[in-house]
């Protein structure tokens, strides 16, 4: 994907991890994906879609899935059709858990050089 970066900032706050992933989309496709360095075990507590600037919005209903190792979304389908310029919180009901992966973020359809940060949070 020619131009398109995912930037990741992962921390542990006492029981909890937190996966930052700054993304900005491909100019050509609108996608852009990226793999944790970390590999994560417990439960998908949270996921907040924050999207760049009114300038560098992504794309109404822009998807965001979140994969482990073996290819499965662990959001269960709950990063489908985020909002252009709202930020969105999806809670731990809506969300499955993972087991020793690294966790793979894809963003797709958030159109042409677009930016926007995925947040996670497992226990």
């Amino acid at each position: 994907m020619a131009n398109s970066a995912m930037v990741f900032t992962e921390t542990v706050h006492g029981s909890a991890k937190k996966i930052v992933a700054a993304w900005t989309s491909d100019d050509t496709t609108g996608a852009v994906s990226g793999t944790t360095t970390n590999g994560y075990d417990g439960e998908i507590l949270g996921l907040t879609t924050i999207p760049g600037g009114t300038t560098f919005a992504p794309d109404p209903n822009y998807d965001v899935a979140v994969n482990d190792a073996g290819g499965h979304d662990v959001l269960i389908g709950a990063g489908q059709n985020r909002h252009t310029s709202n930020t969105e919180h999806v809670a731990r009901a809506s969300l499955a858990g993972v087991a020793a992966s690294k966790l793979t973020i894809a963003v797709t359809a958030a159109g042409n050089a677009n930016t926007g940060v995925v947040i996670l949070y497992v226990r």
